[in-house]
């Protein structure tokens, strides 16, 4: 079951965290995997980590807000294959509500988390409606429920709920097949690096402090993501399309 054998896959932010957990899940199902990332060492080392356990993947030094760099980066792989998935997962994050977010974080985190989203879009669809496919976008919690200090981010996340919708009903008939996963909190080195920075001296009670958020007592694994993405992508869950998947240990249901 699961199995990815002959698919091609584009992965954007697969050089650490949750999109390092999903490249090399994915490719261990047997995809091939394009990692588009601005993390020369991290995209490398990915790619290390997928051919020791003997599966293929490549990294594209890639911005994903910047269109022309997503052109050539999706020219390249269709140089060599059709891509049958693609895997929105790059993204930023910011602190802030609407008074202390300046107009130059809000156009960044636009730029980066919805623009970003559109770009892979408008060069993956076109070539994915001759054989049909799947895309995965990454939203989170606070597309759906109202996170203190968050006011941008919550706005880009909600737009990725929104396109991956739009995208669902467009491409029915092209046999694209479009979900989303909403994460709460992972543990990821991103995390650890925002506790150190933000919390310097604090990181150990600041970490015990956001896990106990989720109901569930801890924060996610990016493996355990990377699990729900690869069903979504594989054709076990080819009947699934326009749906989003809370993986967020209760927290949309049970944090009252």
């Amino acid at each position: 079951m699961y199995s990815l054998k002959n698919k091609t896959a584009i992965i954007t932010g697969g050089g650490s965290g949750i999109g390092k957990a999903i490249s090399v899940t994915l490719a261990g199902q047997g995809a091939n995997v394009f990692i588009f990332d601005l993390d020369e060492k991290g995209s490398q080392e990915t790619v290390e980590t997928i051919a020791s356990s003997g599966g293929h993947a490549e990294y594209i030094l890639c911005s994903v807000d910047k269109e022309e760099e997503v052109q050539k980066a999706v020219q390249y792989v269709l140089n060599k294959q059709l891509p049958d998935i693609l895997i929105n997962n790059a993204g930023i994050a910011h602190v802030g509500n609407v008074e202390n977010t300046s107009a130059a974080d809000f156009e960044r985190l636009f730029s980066v988390n919805v623009k970003g989203v559109y770009h892979l879009l408008k060069y993956c669809i076109p070539p994915m409606k001759a054989n049909g496919g799947v895309v995965l976008n990454m939203a989170s919690i606070a597309a759906w429920v109202g996170l203190s200090d968050r006011f941008a981010y919550s706005m880009t996340k909600g737009a990725v709920a929104a396109i991956t919708l739009s995208v669902a009903k467009d491409y029915l008939k092209y046999n694209i097949r479009c979900n989303s996963i909403s994460p709460a909190r992972v543990h990821t080195p991103f995390v650890d690096g925002f506790i150190a920075k933000n919390y310097p001296g604090q990181e150990e009670e600041m970490f015990k402090k956001l896990s106990a958020t989720q109901p569930i007592g801890r924060m996610a694994k990016p493996e355990e993501v990377a699990a729900l993405a690869l069903y979504l992508c594989s054709d076990e869950a080819s009947f699934i399309t326009g749906t989003d998947y809370p993986i967020d240990g209760g927290y949309i249901r049970l944090n009252s």
